[in-house]
């Protein structure tokens, strides 16, 4: 391995260290639940997304050191492959990011058991990313199906997260708040960790916010249908009537500040992408690299990123600015919007590094890595991509064209070829995406 290999890999292992469930939860549930605030009575676990099964067990591992006479149980969902280890929590796996009925299943046991709360019961919900697909529990009147469609819809049209999960919390019974409504109704106190995977770190918006109060309208939700021009060729019938429907005033809102006033609810973010990008620049700090960091909010086509960030490379190198290494570090989430007839092959990370390879062919000294913190970048198992100087006479050896697989949207089939995917099979924790640029 190349010391710019290593060092790589190992600043995106200490981005995503720094979000590890098992540091950061038993931290946080000692600072929420200090000296005479522990839970009495009933303590009922929910969660969902990628990091909830971790993050359980390591409320599991704090409650029997530190509330031995707590009755502790729930119900969490996460995504396929991301299972950990309870005694009292039941752990779910199902689909993400197109949704699939172990998952509604799951979110249907998880809105029954909210229920049952009852005043002076505590309430824990453990969010993260990828809970929006994993607790699909339709509104009356629509289907499985119906929100299977309308994802798929979203997800190929390029819209970016945050605007998908205003989409799906006005189609779902938990999300956009109407999870704590219920707890709030039964007189319960609700504490929610949330490991945030979306820009700017709204509660409301991780995971579409199941315990957080929401900005977003139904008319919001009908606006970006639209503006992706997602009509009834794409979209159910169910949902466009039900969107309708919530605009004419004739079903109820997400929940709004307003429904919180007395309320016990709060939302505690315990790990952001920024903390991420802060942990690598530290790294890269001691191995004699100058960090830059872009920022945590950097979004858009993945492509085009990919090509702005290559021309901001070549920005520093002709300013003479690169006396000691350059280390350009970055977060945000893109998008990659699929011309019909074309499935592609990857993900949003390493079709972004495609392009920054393309963009940057005359850069001889760059290298670059870019990765999902989750561990799966899009449709394969491959968390992302890196390349180092010494790639590109691998490419040129091999007669591969870069053009070629960026135009079929084959990224993965280009860094497989080329031995440079980023593999760590998933993490178990979720704070967005990670790149790094390695200028000499």
């Amino acid at each position: 391995m190349s010391k710019q290999e290593n060092i790589l890999k190992s600043a995106f292992a200490a981005a995503v260290a720094v979000a590890d469930p098992q540091k950061i939860v038993p931290e946080h549930l000692a600072k929420i639940f200090r000296a005479g605030h522990e839970p009495v009575g009933k303590c009922l676990v929910v969660g969902a997304g990628k990091a909830s099964a971790s993050m359980a067990n390591a409320l599991e591992g704090y409650a029997k050191v530190h509330w031995p006479h707590v009755k502790l149980d729930g119900v969490v969902l996460t995504r396929y492959g991301h299972h950990s280890p309870t005694s009292h929590i039941q752990i779910i796996e199902a689909g993400h990011p197109v949704p699939d009925q172990a998952g509604m299943n799951g979110a249907k046991m998880i809105f029954e058991r909210i229920h049952e709360l009852e005043p002076g019961d505590v309430l824990i919900a453990l969010i993260s990313g990828g809970g929006s697909s994993l607790l699909t529990l339709p509104q009356a009147n629509i289907s499985i199906e119906d929100m299977r469609q309308t994802t798929e819809a979203l997800l190929r049209s390029g819209a970016p997260i945050e605007e998908m999960n205003v989409v799906r919390k006005h189609l779902s019974a938990i999300l956009g708040g109407n999870l704590a409504r219920v707890a709030i109704a039964c007189g319960a106190r609700v504490e929610a960790l949330l490991i945030s995977d979306v820009t700017g770190d709204l509660p409301a918006d991780i995971a579409s916010g199941p315990c957080a109060a929401d900005y977003s309208t139904y008319q919001d939700a009908v606006d970006i249908l639209s503006k992706y021009r997602l009509g009834q060729e794409s979209i159910p019938a169910a949902v466009l009537n039900h969107l309708n429907q919530g605009v004419a005033g004739n079903i109820p809102e997400t929940l709004k500040e307003s429904d919180l006033v007395q309320a016990q609810v709060n939302n505690h973010v315990i790990a952001t992408a920024y903390k991420s990008l802060e942990a690598a620049a530290e790294y890269v700090r001691s191995q004699g690299y100058d960090p830059i960091i872009l920022g945590d909010t950097i979004t858009g086509e993945a492509q085009a990123v990919g090509v702005e960030q290559a021309a901001l490379s070549l920005e520093y190198e002709q300013r003479g600015q690169i006396g000691k290494p350059l280390a350009l570090i970055s977060g945000g989430e893109c998008t990659v919007t699929l011309p019909l007839g074309i499935d592609g092959h990857g993900g949003r990370c390493s079709e972004y590094l495609l392009a920054l390879f393309l963009a940057t062919e005359n850069m001889v000294h760059l290298s670059a890595l870019a990765a999902d913190t989750d561990g799966i970048d899009g449709s394969e198992k491959n968390a992302g991509a890196w390349f180092t100087p010494q790639s590109r006479q691998i490419v040129n050896a091999m007669g591969l064209s870069p053009t070629n697989f960026l135009a079929a949207h084959d990224c993965y089939g280009f860094f497989a070829q080329l031995g440079g995917l980023v593999e760590t099979g998933p993490t178990l924790t979720n704070v967005n995406d990670f790149r790094i640029i390695l200028l000499k």
